[in-house]
């Protein structure tokens, strides 16, 4: 997809659905992981097809920080 298609909400879902597959992979779960669908809402512009990543507990936090550290070599 080119930078200058308009991004649909299926488009979003798309995304969601990958991220969540891939924390999956390392056994994170964020539940409030979704498409945010008040971006979609305006009348003004292009939306840019916002993900609300949500709230989770300090665990699932921690999880995730140590699982991007890891990857980025700095264990």
């Amino acid at each position: 997809m080119s930078d200058h298609s308009p991004i649909t909400p299926y488009d979003v879902t798309l995304c969601v659905e990958e991220l969540r597959a891939a924390l999956a992979l390392h056994d994170i779960k964020l539940p409030s992981l979704t498409i945010h669908l008040p971006s979609f809402a305006g009348k003004y512009g292009h939306t840019q097809g916002l993900v609300t990543l949500g709230n989770c507990n300090m665990a699932t936090a921690r999880a995730l920080a140590a699982v991007l550290k890891k990857t980025a070599g700095e264990e």
